[in-house]
């Protein structure tokens, strides 16, 4: 079983749990690099060892070839909105970034079809929280690439807020990019509008979420739908 994680630097490691080990300052303390068939380094204040890997001749078999490609999807999918869900799956990281808990759910959650034809499915979660999200959203595409989002303000339910912030994200396939907000519209506003100008005719997967103003608390993500941009 292979463990996903990222370095403070945004760097990607797979890592052997079967021959990796923790420790603490000594002999071995703060080794970082090879020596001979060990392998030591530091994730997030960490210190560990695992062995080399070995090579060899056999090809993978289809179970791995299938994990590799729902791997390669779900990161390529994450990578387009890492700044987000840095913040917007951080409630749910525990003992590793929100990144990696956001492609550890999207990997395990969202992933559909039958190898080699693997697709992500629209209402992926782009946040993931226990905040209350906006209430009955809506999206509609206006003139000039805006889209404005409209919502019943729902404040004082359970720790709902007035000042609480949208989160908007578009996703856009076509093109593999997203753009989103993390500080968008007061809950009590009632709307928000976001301009599409990048993805003009292109048809793109529409979010919604919230999050306090604090940033400590974030509501999981609404799928508001497809929409093409005009």
């Amino acid at each position: 079983m292979l463990r996903i994680c990222y370095s403070c630097r945004g760097h990607l490691f797979i890592l052997n749990p079967i021959f990796m080990a923790s420790f603490q300052k000594g002999i071995l303390g703060g080794l970082s690099g090879k020596v001979g068939t060990v392998i030591g380094g530091n994730w997030k204040g960490i210190d560990y060892m695992r062995s080399k890997g070995v090579n060899g001749n056999k090809n993978p078999t289809l179970p791995q070839l299938t994990q590799q490609l729902k791997f390669k999807l779900c990161i390529n999918f994450v990578q387009t909105m890492a700044g987000l869900v840095a913040i917007s799956f951080k409630p749910f990281a525990v003992q590793k970034t929100g990144i990696n808990s956001a492609l550890s759910y999207t990997l395990q959650n969202t992933v559909l079809g039958v190898y080699p034809l693997f697709t992500i499915y629209p209402s992926v979660l782009v946040s993931r929280g226990d905040l209350p999200n906006a209430l009955a959203p809506l999206v509609v595409m206006g003139a000039g690439s805006q889209l404005t989002y409209s919502w019943t303000d729902n404040s004082g339910v359970d720790n709902a807020a007035p000042n609480d912030k949208a989160i908007l994200a578009i996703f856009c396939a076509a093109f593999n990019q997203c753009i989103y907000t993390t500080i968008g519209a007061d809950r009590n506003a009632i709307t928000d509008t976001i301009n599409l100008t990048t993805f003009e005719g292109k048809v793109v997967e529409t979010y919604i979420g919230s999050i306090s103003a604090n940033g400590k608390s974030v509501a999981t993500s609404i799928y508001t739908w497809q929409v093409t941009v005009s």
